[in-house]
């Protein structure tokens, strides 16, 4: 069983998902028993229920919270410092916690938040039932293709059987679904039981490859069938047309065309089971001419005619960031990668970028960290340039750093989502490497029990500020299960001992080269090692690249590395920045795009393999950075960036404790800017531990210095 139910000492309901390495702690006025209960009465899906004799139960945190009565009508959206009183009935109260949670109570009741908890109590006998869903979604099977494009188009087409509605809640990531894998073989075999969706819309492309790659996340997410046709255009079966070949070409045509239905539907979506009040809807409903109550009741292809007829000009500002964009070579190989890529709703472009050279690629990350408006590189930073240590297994200084080579380089032209991706042979600067096997790692990870394992290896004494660092850092949440261990100047038979015992997490500290890791006696290459424990890691040291990938094929899930030389000044800067976002629950893309700006040497750094990977849940569920500026006149402006995570991806919504209240905002991205007082700042600021940028530094908001605001 993936969710398991236990006692929390002497008060509170342990819910544990031993997969996805995800806890919850709901408290008790005192000791409680629990007993199994049936799921039947729940309206929404779970995987385990109990029953607990008790008056009240409070989760630790404020996550969005609905209560509904006993025939799902939504009764209230539930904010931060808000008390809502029900009279004698029955309830259901959804709480979207790292772990999805349903309570079923008995009235009267009374549902309560305060900056840090949320309180559910009844006046009344008998029983709370509590029913828990894990967030984790397995593929449901595996479709084998040939590298013929009708064939790949066949088994395009079946992906979206993973989807769990055609109506516009598809848009939430939970209902829409782990597609099943896709290996490429000899003959094609679609399983009879991934069966698509009659939609009633299919999307003819010219049978090629990369036509075929590029309209994936669009056929997946509307349940459409691929073929082939002269002419890439959408089609439904009651006659629409829409051309996905326009003025700005097929590739950007066809990721505007998933970005406008997609946000369509986040908005149309609160006219059915979550009737939230969203920032997005108020912001674009007097600008279209839709209904979107009659809209929600229409058929797909009737609601594609509508939402198509909007010009994308007057959206496209308030589409939120997109999560990810991929650069898929198209290869026969990289169909395996597209159920991954379209899971995160990825816009799929052909490759473009160009080759680069090492010291190319540290220049231009030189030129991104002093373009870049949001950091202000001090002397502090700039000191990084005349550090001569580096973190190169062959010595000391840069003068005398190894030169074998490395990877090739790719510079991938950019885009305008939150997250690059490279698909192809070479390396990317600037980009995640992505890897087949890392993600099928990750569906191959089984349940773990037992604390969270994070392990650190400092393999050289100059660098011990990081460990530290590390050390401290690992592990300081007190309402999650730690076990950290800190080991130094490891043999390599003792690291070879850490990489193949089982662990959630590995930061590695000293010195890499070509041939390895650097150990006290000797040098350790993971291409000698037939499988790994670790399951994500960071490599904290020079051109740790090809080993990091090894760690990938043999059993990890995703890492961060360097593709050049680091200055150790910069690195103990980045990997300092990198534990802290790490222990608050970011995932390793987001974590690193944000530890780049404390260093020039950040742009040395790329993550490879899956980058959704993180160790920890956040308190938040979407992770957050907030942003402060303050104008000519004094006033403080607030801009709460939110980071889309594997579990909680596109299509999320989240409530943020500024502006309107009770308003949901779409997780992507920067969501608004608030004007806000200092004291409002503080209240903020103490709710939980959160990253805050202000005039281009990093700051934490458990010690932030509020002279910076004044």
């Amino acid at each position: 069983m993936t969710v398991e139910f236990s006692s929390d000492g002497d008060a509170g309901l342990l819910v544990t998902d031993a997969v996805e390495r995800r806890q919850c702690t709901l408290l008790t006025p005192g000791p409680v028993d629990s007993r199994p209960a049936g799921s039947d009465a729940f309206r929404f899906p779970v995987d385990a229920a109990v029953a607990v004799e008790t008056g009240s139960l409070t989760l630790p945190s404020v996550v969005a919270t609905f209560v509904r009565d006993a025939s799902g009508e939504m009764l209230a959206d539930v904010d931060h410092f808000e008390r809502h009183e029900f009279e004698a009935g029955r309830y259901g109260v959804e709480l979207s916690a790292p772990i999805k949670l349903y309570l079923l109570v008995e009235g009267p009741m009374v549902v309560e938040t305060t900056g840090d908890t949320t309180t559910v109590e009844r006046d009344g006998d008998g029983a709370i039932r509590v029913g828990a869903r894990s967030f984790h979604d397995h593929p449901a099977g595996t479709i084998t293709t040939t590298a013929d494009p009708h064939d790949a188009m066949t088994a395009v087409s079946a992906l979206s059987s993973s989807l769990k509605t055609t109506s516009p809640e598809r848009s939430f990531p939970s209902l829409r679904g782990h597609p099943p894998t896709i290996e490429l073989g000899e003959s094609l075999s679609v399983p009879e039981e991934l069966t698509p969706p009659d939609t009633g819309v299919r999307i003819e492309v010219p049978p090629r490859l990369q036509n075929v790659y590029t309209v994936a996340p669009l056929a997946f997410y509307l349940g459409a069938r691929v073929e082939p046709g002269a002419t890439p255009r959408l089609v439904t079966d009651d006659g629409f047309e829409h051309a996905l070949d326009g003025p700005r070409g097929f590739p950007e045509t066809v990721a505007r065309t998933l970005k406008q239905v997609f946000f369509l539907d986040c908005v149309v979506r609160t006219e059915g089971l979550y009737t939230v009040s969203l920032h997005e809807r108020r912001a674009v409903e007097e600008a279209v001419d839709l209904d979107f109550a009659a809209l929600y009741e229409r058929s797909l292809p009737e609601q594609l005619a509508a939402y198509l007829s909007v010009p994308f000009a007057v959206l496209e500002e308030h589409v939120p960031d997109w999560k990810q964009t991929t650069r898929l070579d198209p290869t026969p190989e990289n169909v395996e990668l597209l159920p991954f890529l379209v899971n995160d709703l990825a816009v799929v472009l052909p490759p473009e970028g160009r080759s680069v050279t090492p010291s190319e690629a540290q220049m231009a990350a030189i030129d991104a960290f002093t373009r870049d408006d949001r950091r202000r590189h001090d002397a502090h930073d700039t000191r990084d340039t005349a550090d001569p240590l580096v973190r190169s297994a062959t010595g000391a200084t840069s003068e005398s750093a190894g030169r074998t080579p490395g990877p090739s380089l790719v510079q991938p032209a950019g885009t305008d989502s939150l997250e690059q991706v490279w698909a192809g042979a070479d390396a990317p600067v600037g980009a995640s490497k992505a890897s087949v096997r890392a993600f099928r790692n990750r569906l191959e990870r089984g349940p773990t029990d037992g604390d969270i394992d994070i392990v650190v290896v400092c393999n050289d004494d100059a660098m011990d500020e990081e460990g530290d660092v590390a050390e401290r850092v690992y592990g300081s949440r007190d309402t999650l299960p730690f076990d950290v261990q800190v080991y130094h100047d490891l043999s390599t038979a003792a690291l070879r001992a850490v990489l193949e015992t089982e662990v959630d997490f590995l930061h590695y500290i000293g010195h890499i080269d070509d041939a390895g890791f650097d150990c006290a006696d000797g040098k350790l290459d993971v291409t000698g090692l037939d499988r790994v424990g670790v399951g994500a890691f960071f490599l904290n040291a020079c051109r740790s690249y090809g080993q990091g990938m090894a760690l990938l094929e043999r059993g990890a899930v995703g890492g961060v590395v360097t593709l050049t030389d680091v200055i150790n000044s910069g690195a103990v800067r980045v990997g300092k920045t990198m534990a802290r976002l790490l222990n608050a629950g970011f995932p390793l893309r987001p974590a690193l795009d944000i530890s780049k700006g404390r260093s020039i040497v950040g742009g040395q750094y790329t993550v490879v393999g899956d980058g959704n990977a993180d160790i920890v849940q956040s308190d938040s569920r979407s992770p957050v950075v907030l942003d402060l500026d303050v104008d000519p006149d004094g006033e403080i402006r607030a801009t709460p960036h939110l980071y889309p995570t594997r579990s909680h991806g596109m299509g999320s919504f989240a409530g943020v404790p500024l502006g309107d209240e009770g308003v949901k905002h779409l997780v992507s991205g920067p969501v608004d800017s608030f004007s806000v007082s200092e004291g409002e700042l503080r209240s903020v600021l103490s709710v939980e531990e959160l990253p805050v940028r202000c005039d281009g530094e990093l700051h934490w908001s458990q010690t932030f210095d509020f002279d910076l605001v004044r």
